[in-house]
């Protein structure tokens, strides 16, 4: 089967992880993606760990959204130069951007004026908080201003962010999703479109439940660590006697009786429904934290799959790679390995280029 965007055309304005892992996205269902960079390349080829070559040209932070495309250097403040992109634009199918505020209009690059020029275009742009605010989008500060940061804490005075980009993870999903149905749009329309996401309009739009809990439960959720507010135990972490640590997720009353009698924990009639579990949530934990340090957590694992009782280890990172090729969402190629985005494909996808090096 062919590649479902094997003739479709992108060209990356997008710097850091949200545009351009769109971009990779779009490379791993065929289309042919063209990264244009300034003279210091993506920002993230700086962004290294102590243990990298500093004159590498390829963090792992780049590796992480730049796999399957071609990379070149082009300095849109020079005439001549946005003259070349337009060159390429006038047979592009996706725009991909993420300029700071003003700087599309700078560089000739207004969406509404491409699609007046570029009909058939697609402009895919990412900002921080929309057109009409001039403030730059930094991970960091949405995750904190959406509540995810607040939420992920212990208490009301330890805070933590979540440990990846999230809100940039959050709205690249958001924009591939734009684009797939600006794309389905245009083949009934012949028109292509301006698809605009904001970084903390994606973040607000991801906190589901908690945010209902607040909607229609007139309750503003607090912080409670990996905790969940409506259900005990879910998401809820003990320790083994081994000393691993093990998380559970017990969303029903019958799963939380089978955990009880693997653990020979007697059920207090006051724990019997989650709506009493929740209010009593500090004591549960304790009577489960004293029966699950007794077990090993290899037979402990063991028992709750065969009962189906819904429970995982917490795994460090070379433990989730290893998953991760044992279910074939690894690429692979020049030495270097990453991370599939687009995991819904059945087929393994084409070798990609790995990430390189901007050519002028």
């Amino acid at each position: 089967m062919s590649p479902a965007l094997q003739h479709i055309k992108v060209i990356e304005l997008a710097t850091v992880l949200a545009g351009p892992s769109v971009g990779q996205f779009l490379a791993e269902l065929g289309a042919d993606v063209l990264k244009i960079e300034p003279a210091a390349g993506d920002v993230t080829r700086s962004w290294r760990l102590p243990n990298e070559q500093p004159d590498a040209g390829r963090s792992a932070y780049f590796c992480a959204a730049n796999w399957g495309k071609q990379s070149a250097v082009m300095n849109l403040q020079l005439p001549h130069q946005q003259q070349q992109l337009h060159q390429l634009l006038a047979t592009a199918d996706i725009l991909l951007m993420s300029f700071k505020p003003g700087d599309a209009t700078k560089f000739d690059l207004d969406p509404a004026l491409l699609l007046q020029r570029y009909p058939r275009l697609i402009v895919g742009e990412i900002s921080g908080y929309g057109a009409e605010d001039p403030r730059v989008g930094y991970d960091a500060i949405l995750q904190a201003e959406a509540g995810f940061t607040y939420l992920n804490g212990n208490d009301q005075h330890d805070f933590h962010k979540m440990p990846v980009a999230l809100v940039d993870v959050l709205a690249a999903h958001q924009l591939k999703q734009g684009i797939l149905l600006a794309l389905l749009q245009r083949s009934q329309t012949g028109c292509g479109r301006h698809v605009h996401v904001a970084l903390l309009d994606a973040a607000i739009s991801a906190l589901a439940n908690q945010a209902t809990n607040y909607l229609v439960g007139h309750q503003i959720p607090q912080p409670m660590g990996s905790e969940h507010p409506n259900i005990v135990p879910y998401g809820s972490i003990y320790r083994c006697v081994d000393g691993v640590a093990i998380v559970l997720a017990v969303g029903t009353d019958k799963q939380f009786e089978a955990l009880c009698d693997l653990l020979e924990l007697p059920v207090n009639p006051q724990w019997q429904s989650n709506v009493q579990r929740v209010q009593l949530r500090a004591e549960v934990n304790a009577a489960l934290q004293v029966a699950i340090q007794k077990l090993d957590s290899t037979s402990f694992l063991a028992h709750c799959a065969r009962l189906n009782i819904p429970c995982g280890q917490v795994n460090q990172m070379d433990a989730v790679m290893a998953l991760a090729k044992e279910r074939g969402l690894l690429l692979q190629n020049d030495g270097l390995q990453g991370l599939r985005t687009a995991i819904f494909q059945n087929e393994t996808p084409a070798m990609l280029p790995p990430p390189g090096l901007a050519t002028s």
